[in-house]
């Protein structure tokens, strides 16, 4: 069983303003915001006009509205783009959206080619789709600038094992070797719940981008040494200088490409060619 995009659309509409919440309900998870708003603030320029493909309720629009893009933003979900424009006037960055589209990112024909000096793919998008990923990647290459930026994210395999590690345990033994084997999570494998996707080795992520064209100028995972010590982390959080020295340890470990497999996501920042 493949892409279904009413399966993705439906699982966003109803997570609705938790995704709002979801970076910050945790240390874990602000470190995962930091590190994916690290490598915005480091290669996206002011003035860049960007698509944010699965932008949700907006946390990463917010910094683009910082950075002083243009930004076209982009959802599958009409529940996520509502509370986008919810949160971009409630907190001031809807000057810096020309538009919300509804949109699937493996059909982009609404969009010229070659309009955008930057693509955002923050949070799965081309986990999503399984095994339209080629597809959904030629599409955002297709309306990319020359040397212009992709920038994602997608759900690491060894990464998620090791953050639900106590999940995998519970499953039945034939159920984990195929999710393992294929990286898939579908209705076949994971009945109980609609989150299916594409959960990615490092190696196969990298592969991915190159066969596709892109030259890769950065990766990272999304958090690694302090995965799963919750409360270690948040007594950390409370002393503001132990906590960035946690950021700073986690930023430069999840750059690591020993550790790239080591987050519940892998960031890449890659260049279509001039």
């Amino acid at each position: 069983m493949g892409y279904n995009p009413k399966t993705i659309r439906k699982h966003f509409d109803e997570l609705a303003e938790e995704e709002w919440e979801r970076l910050v309900k945790s240390p874990v998870e602000e470190i995962k915001l930091h590190i994916h708003s690290h490598y915005l603030k480091k290669f996206v320029l002011p003035e860049n006009r960007v698509l944010e493909i699965g932008a949700g309720p907006g946390r990463f629009t917010e910094i683009l509205h910082e950075l002083q893009c243009k930004v076209v933003v982009a959802d599958i979900s009409k529940v996520q783009l509502n509370l986008n424009k919810k949160f971009a006037t409630d907190r001031e960055f809807a000057a810096s959206v020309e538009s919300w589209i509804q949109l699937d990112i493996c059909d982009m024909k609404q969009l010229a080619a070659e309009s955008f000096d930057v693509v955002l793919v923050y949070g799965g998008p081309l986990s999503y789709v399984l095994e339209e990923r080629d597809l959904a990647l030629q599409e955002c290459k297709r309306i990319l600038k020359r040397g212009g930026l992709l920038l994602a994210s997608v759900m690491s395999l060894w990464g998620a094992s090791h953050r639900y590690f106590s999940i995998i345990l519970e499953l039945p033994l034939e159920r984990n070797r195929e999710i393992i084997r294929t990286g898939d999570l579908t209705p076949i494998t994971q009945p109980e719940n609609n989150h299916h996707c594409h959960m990615f080795r490092a190696k196969e992520y990298r592969d991915f981008l190159e066969r596709n064209g892109l030259e890769i100028l950065a990766m990272s995972a999304s958090n690694s040494i302090s995965t799963n010590f919750e409360t270690e982390l948040e007594a950390a959080r409370r002393d503001e200088d132990l906590w960035q020295d946690v950021l700073k340890f986690e930023l430069e470990a999840s750059a690591e490409e020993g550790y790239l497999d080591g987050g519940t996501h892998i960031i890449s920042v890659a260049r279509k060619p001039a």
